[in-house]
């Protein structure tokens, strides 16, 4: 029986990092943001790259959501999904996937908003998902009894393999060093964004290195992050 990881997160959080790192597992297939497509063609949000992105992928909920609580393509017996709330405007939601194991991973609103606006235009703190994110985790704590796994950014690049260690233990499946590191450039598995989105991570070979104080935001951004705050810090109480 496949574990399917579902991890939810909002954008710019070493997202896709974190499915650099799952994917260097030998046992693990993994699936970049499968719901975007579906989000895109839903509501018309001017994304870069969004009409490439749309023709490439699925774009009904439905159909998305059974391929990804089926099995993965290749039988690995452990499939890591990245995932983003407020791309499920839809009909689908984290309550559709209740065999799947869900953890959550944040990093400061500052740090997001950072890097986030330099890459997209910025228009509201909704397009961040710190809400969303702690709507989805309040669900899931609920209908386990339990506070399901936590990982803040800052903390992994920190210490990649105390906090994935316990992550894995979390998740119920083994800790695998292969984690630590992966190939430089895009993998086949990355969604057509990734040409706009992912040229950090394509240079990497690993986790960076920890990041020093917050970022010092301007204008408008200062009111963004800070309409994120308080969801993060509900949320990083909880962080392993």
């Amino acid at each position: 029986m496949t574990i399917r990881i579902a991890m939810w997160s909002g954008p710019r959080n070493i997202s896709t990092a974190m499915m650099r790192s799952f994917g260097s597992r030998p046992d693990c297939a993994v699936s970049d943001e499968p719901f975007y497509g579906a989000f895109l063609k839903a509501t018309g949000e001017p994304h870069p790259m969004a009409a490439e992105t749309i023709a490439d992928m699925e774009c009904d909920w439905h159909a998305v959501l059974a391929t990804q609580s089926g099995e993965p393509g290749g039988g690995e017996p452990i499939w890591y999904q990245k995932h983003m709330p407020h791309h499920m405007v839809g009909p689908v939601s984290i309550e559709d996937m209740p065999e799947h194991r869900h953890a959550f991973l944040i990093r400061a609103p500052e740090r997001v908003v950072a890097s986030y606006q330099k890459k997209n235009e910025l228009r509201r703190a909704e397009m961040l998902g710190f809400a969303q994110v702690r709507r989805y985790f309040e669900a899931e704590a609920e209908r386990l009894g339990s506070v399901p796994p936590v990982i803040d950014s800052d903390a992994v690049l920190a210490d990649p393999e105390g906090v994935l260690s316990r992550l894995c233990a979390a998740l119920g499946i083994a800790w695998d060093p292969a984690m630590l590191t992966w190939t430089k450039g895009p993998q086949k598995e990355d969604g057509v964004w990734g040409a706009h989105w992912y040229d950090k991570v394509n240079a990497s070979t690993g986790f960076g290195p920890p990041l020093g104080d917050l970022p010092t935001l301007e204008g408008e951004y200062v009111s963004v992050a800070a309409q994120c705050r308080t969801d993060y810090e509900a949320l990083a109480q909880h962080a392993l």
